[in-house]
């Protein structure tokens, strides 16, 4: 019996590890907010459910760190806008098309949506 638990057990294991997102890499943005339009790189390292990289975009170059958990992802980054240091958090899902796309809430400043390939 304890055998047939441990073999189960494994496969649902192996079987959650191959649908696990591995997000390591460039990605390019489209980043739509009310103030206008982007397309920022970011360049991610995935370590298990933790991710961390780089932004460079409109604001300049940032490090990011974040998570993901089954879909979804989350990261943030600061920037300086007009001598004021402001948080841009990423909120959204991943596809197993090695797209993604969500939320970004700019500091409370103002909202948009963004869609990521993998390059």
């Amino acid at each position: 019996m304890f055998t047939f638990i441990r073999a189960a057990l494994l496969v649902l294991l192996i079987s959650a590890a191959a649908l696990a997102h591995d997000i390591s890499g460039k990605w390019i943005f489209h980043v739509e907010t009310e103030f206008g339009s982007g397309a920022p790189t970011f360049v991610f390292k995935q370590a298990g459910e933790k991710i961390s990289g780089t932004y460079s975009g409109t604001f300049g170059t940032a490090d990011l760190t974040g998570t993901v958990t089954g879909d979804d992802i989350q990261f943030s980054f600061v920037v300086t806008i007009q001598d004021q240091k402001a948080e841009a958090v990423y909120k959204g899902k991943i596809a197993s098309d090695g797209t993604m796309k969500g939320s970004v809430d700019l500091a409370g400043l103002g909202t948009g949506t963004w869609t990521g390939s993998k390059q």
